[in-house]
Order: C-alpha cells, then sequence, then structure tokens
C-alpha cells in the first residue's frame, strides 16, 4: 500500500458530487477489492455497504470477469458499432432479453446510466412522432428523480442541487410530486399503504397541457439517489393505466433496481408492472467495465424499422456502443448471476435486512427508515441551519469504523453486494448503530 500523498499530488483531480477541498485535505483513497471489501491505501478493511455505487452486485473481484476482460482485450479491443458488429454483442443482447418482463425484446446499448435516460428520452419522442403524433414533445419526470447528468436527465430529474447551477433545461418538461411523506409512512417496512393516489398528478399534468402534447413519463420504481423513495402499494400499477389511457409511454429507470437489487432480475418483475422502455446500467457489468443497455418493447423498436432497408432508422449512438471489452464482462457478470441465483438472492435476505435495518429506530435523530429487498435509507433529523451535515459527519465515521456508506443530504444509504451474508449485514447496521450513537 502506498503512504499518504502529499496534498500538491491530488489537486490536478476535480472529483465528481465530492466536497473537493475536504477530501484533499483528508483523503480516502481505496486501494484493492476483494468480495465484500475494499483496502484502503493504508491496508484498512472496509465493508461495502454501496456495492461501490450501487453497481458490483456480485462482489468484487470476480476472477470470471478479469479472465473475459482479459481474454477480449487481447482479441480485439474495439469494434466500430455503426453500420458494423460483432458476435459479443449479439450474444449479449439475446442473454439479456431472456431476463426481462414481457415483450421488451430490443436492446441498445450505451455507456453509463446518464447515457441510457438520454437514449430513452430520444427513443420515446421519436416513436411518438413515427406513429404520427410529432405533437407530442413533452416529458414528465418526478420531483426527487434522479436520471443521470445529461441535460435530458437532469431536466426530467428533480433533485434541486442538480438542476439550479445549469440555468435552463430542456423545455416542456414537468413533473410528478414525489411519493416520500414522513407524516402518513414513516418506518413503514416495505412498500407504505398510503399515498397511491399521488398517481393522480399526472392526470393533472394531462389536464393542464393535454395529452396529445406528452410523448413519456420516466420514473425510477425505487428511486436511490434521493435516498431511498419508495412507491406506495398500487401507485405503479395506477400510473401504467393513465400512461395507458392518455397514449404516453412509461419509462422505469431501472439504473440502480435492475438486475437484482429488488430480489428480481428488475424492479418491473417485482412491481409486476410493464414499462414501455427500461434504462440500465450499473449492475450490467458489475462495475467492471462502463456500460448501459435501454430495453424496449417490440411495438416500439418495429415502428423504427420501416421504409427503405439500406435507411439508418435511428440516428443515435455512441462511439463505445456495445463496446468488445464491455461486452465480455457483461457477459461474465451475467453468467455469475445465473449460476449463483444473485438476481433473486435479495428475496431470500429481505426479511432480515428489514429486521436488521428497522433495528436503528429509537436511536438519536433516526426519524425515518425505508427498506424493500436489498436496500434501505435512513432519515436523520437535519442540524439547524445545516442540513446535510449530520449524515456526512455520520459518513466519516462509519468510514473511520471499517464501513462503506451512501448519504444524500441527511439521508444514509445502504445498498450491499447481494453476495453479503447474514452476518455481515448484522456486522453493517451494528456498526452503523455505533456511529450514529457516536456522532448523535
Amino acid at each position: 500500500m502506498s503512504a499518504q500523498p502529499n496534498r500538491a499530488d491530488l489537486e490536478a483531480l476535480w472529483l465528481p458530487f465530492t466536497a473537493n477541498r475536504q477530501f484533499k485535505a483528508n483523503p480516502r483513497l481505496l486501494a484493492k477489492a476483494e468480495g465484500m471489501h475494499y483496502w484502503t491505501h493504508d491496508g484498512r478493511k472496509i465493508l461495502d455497504g454501496v456495492a461501490g455505487l450501487w453497481c458490483v452486485n456480485a462482489g468484487h473481484g470476480r476472477q470470471e470477469i478479469v479472465e473475459a476482460v482479459s481474454r477480449q482485450i487481447a482479441t480485439m479491443e474495439y469494434a466500430p458499432p455503426f453500420q458494423m458488429g460483432h458476435p459479443l454483442a449479439f450474444e449479449l443482447a439475446n442473454r439479456l432479453v431472456e431476463l426481462t418482463p414481457g415483450d421488451l425484446d430490443h436492446v441498445f446499448f450505451t455507456n453509463s446510466g446518464s447515457e441510457s435516460v438520454d437514449t430513452a428520452l430520444k427513443i420515446a419522442i421519436a416513436y411518438q412522432r413515427l406513429r404520427g403524433e410529432g405533437t407530442r414533445q413533452r416529458l414528465i419526470g418526478r420531483e426527487k428523480g434522479y436520471h443521470g447528468v445529461g441535460f435530458g436527465g437532469i431536466s426530467v430529474g428533480g433533485m434541486v442541487n442538480n438542476r439550479k447551477f445549469f440555468g435552463s433545461m430542456l423545455p416542456g418538461v414537468d413533473h410528478l410530486r414525489h411519493t416520500l411523506d414522513l407524516e402518513h409512512n414513516a418506518f413503514t417496512r416495505g412498500l407504505p399503504e398510503w399515498g397511491a393516489h399521488l398517481a393522480d398528478d399526472l392526470e393533472r399534468l394531462v389536464a393542464l397541457h393535454d395529452a396529445s402534447t406528452i410523448a413519456a413519463v420516466i420514473v425510477e420504481p425505487v428511486a436511490g439517489s434521493a435516498g431511498v423513495v419508495l412507491p406506495p402499494k398500487g401507485y405503479l400499477q395506477k400510473l401504467r393505466a393513465i400512461c395507458d389511457k392518455y397514449g404516453i409511454l412509461l419509462i422505469f429507470d431501472e439504473v440502480i433496481t435492475g438486475f437484482g437489487r429488488l430480489g428480481a432480475p428488475f424492479g418491473a418483475q417485482y412491481f409486476d408492472v410493464m414499462p414501455d422502455i427500461v434504462t440500465t446500467a450499473k449492475g450490467l457489468t458489475n462495475g467492471a467495465i462502463p456500460m448501459g443497455a435501454v430495453f424496449v418493447r417490440k411495438h416500439i423498436y418495429e415502428a423504427f424499422m420501416q421504409g427503405p432497408e439500406n435507411a439508418i432508422e435511428l440516428f443515435h449512438g455512441y462511439t463505445y456502443s456495445a463496446h468488445p471489452v464491455a461486452c465480455a464482462a457483461a457477459l461474465a457478470t451475467q453468467e455469475i448471476y445465473r449460476r449463483d441465483a444473485l438476481l433473486t438472492r435479495g428475496a431470500q435476505l429481505a426479511k432480515q435486512w428489514e429486521d436488521a435495518v428497522h433495528s436503528l429506530r429509537g436511536l438519536p435523530n433516526v426519524i425515518d427508515i425505508r427498506n424493500l429487498g436489498l436496500v434501505a435509507g435512513i432519515e436523520l433529523q437535519s442540524r439547524t441551519g445545516a442540513p446535510g451535515a449530520r449524515a456526512y459527519d455520520v459518513f466519516l465515521k462509519a468510514y473511520e469504523k471499517g464501513i462503506l456508506i451512501r448519504f444524500t443530504g441527511d439521508i444514509l444509504a445502504l445498498s450491499p453486494p447481494l453476495i453479503i451474508e447474514p452476518k455481515q449485514i448484522d456486522e453493517l447496521v451494528g456498526t452503523l448503530a455505533e456511529v450514529i450513537r457516536a456522532t448523535a
């Protein structure tokens, strides 16, 4: 392990979503990872409570992925995706559509969740135009939604700090109200009973803008980055019905909920709601190589497959779409998921996970706990005049105590690798309890 770096050695890098000055004064450097753990540059072992960044679902250091990537980069490091293809891209697409529900039979590859969202929004608008509804240009997101950092994603997103610095967003965007309500639903175990009626907010927006102007609604089945905001029972089903009523496409952003986080391959299956488009990334390659994927239903794909056969049907794509090394990583990852039944393991651990995180109720400043599958949010009372400071202190102290968690505002988020063992659940939550007490 290397020694503590000099401050000057850190200055060239501008870290994303980071308090750069604080970090560079006391850097937190990870140097190695295996299984459920990271090791710091000075040799301390850190239990990973957030699967890297919601993405390392199969755990760290999987040799199968290492070998697949090594073989592919030695065989062919790159292949152009425009007017060309390579076998792994088609193999991966076929493997993935075996996991998706219904007729989500077609895949468009991207390189991140942000790119997946922008791709889905463009496909939705273009589809409406192709079916003779060119006035449908409006996009509907939701308050507290996070859909990446492209201008499309931050436009439909509803997290204030992600929007306020960047001036004008895309025109023709509106937002549903969010579903977080502590007055009615605090400390609910699993899905809240109260709040399905909030889906009727879409009826209000239809009345305001007219359905003939609305192309699509995009929501996360579970909003992760906003602090684990859960849909009330029946909410997503109601949203689906309203979209069907008015010819509006429903997009599920499953960058976080995709690939086993809730105990099913996708949130669409967990909630038994069929979206028209699904965006994914993160767990697709276990975080090993950047990659994303957008799934579309059969009728959407076929709407583009018209006109002369030599004509480009969708004027969209990326230099690194279906990158061969990323495909190799994704195929190895999907085989691990299949072999070890990881995409449903969260369902087996969900009750213990729920009991463990709700044991934090009653600790100082804990005002809500939310859980579903293998994800949890613990909301803390904000300090007067210093929103976010309490959770930030918990995050720093937790790292000192040997666990990695996430925070957003004053909400702590947990989403461990799907390989977590029961004793590690107890270790993670037990250590967090000590930290919450110590920082009270």
